[in-house]
């Protein structure tokens, strides 16, 4: 880490990306912003030079390919007024260039459109003197000079003209134009790149790195953005070893007696709970019954469904005795529906880390990783990124809580990732036939924090939520599916309640 401080920087004003380079720009140097149309380059250019004009500093936007009234209507867009914020050069060819008949034959065009786009450029600068410039954009000034030696050395003039008027500035790039060329890279004090992704479902993703910046150090790797009425919003990648606080690792109930006997007395504070099943097992609610008793306790829950429509869950929760839409409405449930086409993995671990960290959240349930998984635009990622947010969650004395719905009903069923190694708790979850019935049956098959049942005990889903029976040490092969009874009491539960309340539920359990 360098000794420049945050205080004798350029901050950008743009939310996480100033986190990133460690407080913003160093003053008094060149910077590159580059990226394809569409990535963002411009909204952030303006939110840099707005961000000035909170500070004190005057701004200049020079604009080579956009006209003044585009640049306006931008600003606008995000409900920017610029009028009065910063000073619009309109760098645009003189009319005696526009002229055929006053065309010179002895020389190139190019010549005198590049020498009068830098004298105006610069006598702009002498007379504003400002502290932030914007050059926007690199490629007229690449069409104009023609050749690669030709535009180093007209990048070189600009930065050391600037060097000696002291201004710190930021330069765009639309890579239009020999995308390959890097000579700007290595003259710039840092580089920013831009970069936007298609999914073949979904909106569009947006992501940045920094490339390059001299004497300080920054968060390296991709970052997603996203660009809102507002400006652009950048969720820094979460590194969970640079946060860590101190808490009493002390064991949470379910205020389930059985359940907690399997957990070994409940799981551990700022731990991390996966809850594996088929669909329509119960892992939702099985969640919610922690979350509830979090609530209880006086602890403030989070709560992020991808899967299911949160009316249709609140109905569903509220017929088995828990009120969610209560809890939320008293203040101390916060609710999220999470749709994964429209949400980048990183904005995701935003929102999650906004909850704990601002509203305090405890308890968080993640319903359900499936959903997590589709908002993966690349499916190898997605271990790092589960892992370094169930970390971050437990150093924060956070209990986690998430669902994933493997494929099957009964036998040898498949989940979607595997993150078993990741969590330190494991609930499963299974169906089990027995007297012409499909009954459940759940089972603790990891604990890091302690001991646990290993025994498999069956649970029924009610107007009470859910209810827990004896250990079935008389079953053989009830993981299975189709167990055989060696014994002679049979310690099934009575399941009319259960069928009753899908009856009056409408469906099957949460």
């Amino acid at each position: 880490m360098s000794d420049i401080t945050a205080e004798s920087k350029a901050g950008l004003g743009v939310p996480g990306l100033d986190d990133i380079l460690v407080g913003g720009f160093a003053r008094g140097h060149l910077y590159l912003l580059e990226g394809s149309p569409g990535t963002g380059k411009t909204t952030i250019a303006l939110q840099f030079l707005l961000e000035g004009f909170k500070a004190g500093e005057r701004g200049l936007y020079v604009t080579l390919s956009e006209t003044e009234a585009e640049l306006r209507l931008t600003a606008h867009s995000h409900g920017w007024e610029i009028d009065d914020k910063f000073d619009v050069f309109e760098l645009a060819p003189p009319d005696s260039l526009l002229d055929s008949e006053q065309q010179q034959s002895l020389l190139y065009s190019s010549d005198l459109e590049l020498g009068e786009a830098t004298r105006s450029m610069f006598e702009a600068v002498e007379r504003l003197q400002p502290d932030r410039i914007v050059l926007d954009s690199l490629s007229e000034i690449r069409l104009l000079a023609q050749s690669s030696l030709r535009y180093r050395r007209q990048i070189l003039l600009l930065k050391h003209y600037f060097a000696r008027n002291g201004a710190t500035v930021l330069m765009l790039d639309d890579l239009t134009s020999e995308a390959n060329d890097k000579t700007v890279h290595s003259v710039a004090h840092g580089v920013i790149r831009l970069d936007e992704l298609a999914p073949l479902y979904g909106a569009e993703r947006r992501r940045l790195r920094v490339i390059k910046y001299r004497g300080q150090a920054y968060r390296g790797g991709f970052h997603d953005f996203a660009i809102k009425a507002g400006g652009v919003d950048v969720f820094p990648r979460l590194v969970a070893s640079e946060h860590r606080t101190k808490y009493e690792r002390i064991p949470l109930t379910s205020n389930i007696a059985e359940l907690d006997d399997l957990l070994g007395g409940g799981v551990a504070r700022g731990s991390s709970t996966l809850v594996l099943g088929p669909a329509g097992a119960g892992k939702s609610l099985l969640t919610l019954h922690f979350a509830r008793a979090a609530i209880e306790r006086g602890e403030k829950a989070a709560l992020f469904v991808f899967d299911e429509e949160l009316g249709l869950l609140f109905t569903r929760a509220k017929a088995m005795g828990i009120d969610l839409e209560q809890m939320r409405d008293d203040g101390n449930l916060l609710v999220e529906q999470v749709d994964a086409a429209e949400l980048s993995p990183g904005e995701f671990a935003h929102m999650v880390r906004a909850r704990v960290d601002e509203a305090q959240v405890k308890t968080v349930v993640i319903d359900s990783l499936n959903g997590y998984q589709a908002s993966m635009p690349e499916e190898q990622s997605l271990l790092l990124h589960v892992h370094e947010l169930l970390q971050y969650l437990n150093r924060q004395g956070a209990t986690t809580f998430v669902t994933v719905a493997q494929h099957g009903l009964v036998g040898d069923m498949k989940s979607p990732v595997d993150i078993t190694y990741l969590a330190d708790s494991v609930i499963l979850l299974r169906y089990f036939e027995a007297e012409g019935r499909v009954r459940r049956a759940i089972s603790v098959i990891k604990k890091r924090s302690g001991s646990h049942e290993d025994t498999i005990r069956e649970y029924r889903i009610g107007n009470a939520g859910l209810s827990i029976g004896q250990p079935l040490t008389d079953f053989l092969g009830v993981l299975r599916g189709v167990p055989t009874y060696n014994g002679h009491n049979n310690p099934l539960l009575d399941i009319e309640d259960e069928t009753r309340s899908s009856v009056s539920t409408g469906g099957e359990p949460v």
